[in-house]
C-alpha cells in the first residue's frame, strides 16, 4: 500500500499504525507521481509555471515573489543539508508566529526531506517537552525572539542536540538566515516518495496527552486539489488572510498550502487580532479571509463604523460552531455566505463544508470530493436522518497516530470517527450538535480540561480542582474552574486572578480558565473520582 521512501531516518514510517488499523483511503481523483516533494511543488514548481514575478508572501513589512521564496527556501535547505547535517526522514521542530520566515522554514525543512513540526509559540517548556519526545525531534528552527522556553526543553531532552535562530522580522540576522545567505539560490531536493511522512500535526486530546498525526507528502496537496480548488476556486489574484496559527493544519492550509498551490498571495499577521485582522483586508485588498466566529461579528461591526471589506469574496469559518445570527448579518451586508465547515488534525484539513452556491444556515454543509461521511450509532449503523449520532469520515487522507494506542479509538471498520456528534437532515447536510468527548473549543482552540487541572494543581493554594466548558456568545465555551483552595487561602477576586496568571505561566496562555468558581466540595462518586457531568448539569438546572 506504501510507495518508495526517500528516508534515511525511518522512525516516522517505522512508528506508522499497523496497514489494518488505517482507515479506508480513497485516492480517486488524486494521482501523483510516485516520487515527489511538496516544499518543491509549492515554490520551484510554480516559477516554472510562469509565477515567478507574483507575490506569494506578505508580512512584517516585505512583499516576496514565488522567485525569492523559491531561492531564499533553496538556501535554507542548503544549509541544513550541508551545514547542519539534516537527513532525510529527521524531524524537525519550528517554533515561531505566523511570519514568512516560519513558512520559508517549513518549506526548505520539507524540500530537505525532513518531517516538519510545527509548533506555536505560546507553548511552554514542559509543552514542547513533550513534543520532542513523542516526535524524537533532533533539529530546531526557533525564531530569536521566543528561544528560551526552547532552550529549556532542550536541555531535559535525549534527542533535540541542535536549537538554531532564525530571524522572523525580515532583517535576515541571526544564525540560520546568515548561513543561507551564503549558499547558493539552486538544490536539488531530497528525492522524497509521495507516501513519505512530511507533517507531524499535534494534538493534545481529551486527556492532554499530545497524539501526532501523521501526513504524507501528497496529503499536503491534496487539501489544496479538493477543498480549495472545490469550494474556494482560488485564482492567482486573490490575497489569503486569516488568525489561525501556522502550527494548526488549518492554518497551514488556509494561510500557506492553498495559495501557494495556485499562484495566489498571503498576507501573514503575527497579532491576528480582530482589529488587525481588519487594517490588512482593507491595505492589501484581501480576498479569502480564515477566521473564528467571533472575528466575522468584530468585522460586521467594523463595516457599521465605515471599515471597507468590499474585496472579500469567501469568508471561511471553523474552529468552533458559526452561530446563525452571524451567518445571517454577513449574508445580509455582503450577499454572500460565512462558509462554515469542519476538519481535523487527524484528516489534515477540512473534509465537509458549505459552498458559495450550495449553503445552508446553521450547516457544516455536504462532504468534499471524494470523501464520504454518515452519522451512526455507537455500532457505526447509519441512524435516519434527523437523527443526533457519531460522525465518521472516510476520504483520501486519514488518521495515522504516530506509535500510539488511541489510533484504535479513531479508527473503526475503515472509518474515521471524529468525534462530534451530528445530524444529517433529509437533504444531506450536516448540522454540528456537539463534541463527544470532553474537549473544550474555545475561540477555535482546543483545550483539554486535564491539562488546565494539572496546571491549577501546582499552585499551592488549590486542594484540588475540576475544570469544564460552558457556554459563551463571544467564545463559543469557556474554561471554567471549580477549584477547592487549601484552609486558610482567601476565595477572592485577587485569588481568582492569581490562578488565572499561574495557569498562564506554566501552559500556554489561551488555555486559562476566564472563570474561577470557588467551591467547598467538588461531587464525587463513591470510589472519589469527580463528576464533572454534573458540574455542567448544574449549569442548565
Amino acid at each position: 500500500m506504501l510507495g518508495p521512501s526517500g528516508h534515511q531516518d525511518t522512525y516516522a514510517r517505522d512508528n506508522l499504525p499497523p496497514i489494518e488499523e488505517w482507515p479506508e483511503i480513497r485516492l480517486d481523483g488524486f494521482q501523483y507521481p510516485e516520487w515527489m516533494n511538496a516544499g518543491v511543488e509549492l515554490t520551484d514548481r510554480m516559477v516554472e509555471r510562469g509565477f515567478g514575478d507574483h507575490t506569494a508572501l506578505i508580512g512584517n513589512g516585505r512583499q516576496r515573489t514565488y522567485k525569492e521564496l523559491t531561492d531564499w527556501t533553496n538556501r535554507i535547505a542548503r544549509a541544513l543539508t550541508e551545514d547542519y547535517g539534516v537527513r532525510p526522514g529527521n524531524r524537525i521542530l519550528i517554533r515561531s508566529a505566523n511570519n514568512p520566515a516560519m513558512v520559508a522554514c517549513w518549506l526548505a525543512a520539507t524540500k530537505a526531506g525532513a518531517v516538519v513540526v510545527n509548533t506555536m509559540p505560546m507553548l511552554r517548556a514542559g509543552e514542547l517537552a513533550k513534543i520532542i519526545d513523542k516526535a524524537q525531534v533532533t533539529l530546531a528552527l526557533c525564531d530569536t525572539r521566543l528561544m528560551d522556553e526552547l532552550i529549556a526543553a532542550a536541555k531535559e531532552s535525549d534527542t533535540l542536540t541542535q536549537v538554531i535562530g532564525f530571524d522572523g522580522t525580515a532583517n535576515h540576522d541571526a544564525e540560520l538566515d546568515r548561513a543561507a545567505l551564503n549558499k547558493p539560490v539552486k538544490f536539488e531536493a531530497i528525492k522524497t516518495g509521495r507516501d513519505d511522512v512530511a507533517l507531524l500535526g499535534f494534538t493534545s486530546g481529551s486527556t492532554g496527552v499530545p497524539k501526532a498525526t501523521m501526513h504524507f507528502h501528497r496529503d499536503i496537496l491534496i487539501i489544496a486539489d479538493a477543498y480549495a480548488r472545490e469550494v474556494l476556486n482560488v485564482r492567482p489574484d486573490d490575497v489569503f488572510v486569516g488568525s489561525p496559527p501556522l502550527a494548526f493544519t488549518f492554518g497551514l492550509g488556509g494561510l500557506a498550502v492553498f495559495p501557494l498551490r495556485f499562484g495566489a498571495s498571503a498576507a501573514l499577521l503575527e497579532n491576528a487580532s480582530p482589529p488587525k485582522l481588519i487594517e490588512i483586508i482593507e491595505t492589501h485588498k484581501a480576498t479569502i479571509c480564515f477566521t473564528a466566529p467571533t472575528a466575522y461579528r468584530a468585522m460586521l461591526s467594523a463595516m457599521d463604523s465605515g471599515a471597507d471589506l468590499s474585496s472579500l469574496r469567501i469568508a471561511v469559518s471553523a474552529g468552533e460552531t458559526l452561530p446563525g445570527p452571524v451567518f445571517d448579518e454577513w449574508m445580509r451586508k455582503t450577499g454572500t455566505p460565512i462558509l462554515d465547515g469542519i476538519g481535523g488534525t487527524e484528516m489534515l484539513h477540512i473534509f465537509i463544508s458549505n459552498r458559495l452556491n450550495d449553503f445552508r444556515a446553521s450547516s457544516t454543509g455536504k462532504p468534499l470530493m471524494g470523501y464520504q461521511a454518515m452519522v451512526v450509532d455507537d455500532d457505526l449503523n447509519e441512524v435516519p436522518r434527523g437523527t443526533p449520532g457519531h460522525l465518521v469520515v472516510r476520504g483520501p487522507i486519514g488518521c495515522r497516530y504516530l506509535a500510539d494506542d488511541r489510533q484504535k479509538n479513531f479508527v473503526r471498520g475503515g472509518w474515521n470517527v471524529t468525534g462530534d456528534t451530528f445530524v444529517e437532515d433529509v437533504d444531506g447536510y450536516f448540522h454540528f450538535a456537539a463534541r463527544s468527548d470532553d474537549m473544550i473549543v474555545s475561540g477555535g482552540y482546543n483545550i483539554a480540561g486535564p491539562e488546565v487541572e494539572a496546571a491549577l494543581l501546582k499552585h499551592e493554594a488549590v486542594q484540588e480542582c475540576a475544570v469544564i466548558g460552558v457556554p459563551d456568545e463571544d467564545r463559543g465555551m469557556i474554561v471554567e474552574a471549580h477549584v477547592v483552595l487549601v484552609a486558610g487561602s482567601d476565595p477572592c477576586d485577587a485569588m481568582a486572578k492569581l490562578l488565572q496568571e499561574h495557569v498562564k505561566a506554566v501552559i500556554a496562555p489561551y488555555k486559562y480558565p476566564r472563570s474561577v468558581i470557588f467551591t467547598d466540595t467538588l461531587p464525587k462518586t463513591e470510589s472519589g473520582k469527580i463528576q464533572r457531568f454534573r458540574l455542567k448539569q448544574a449549569l442548565s438546572a
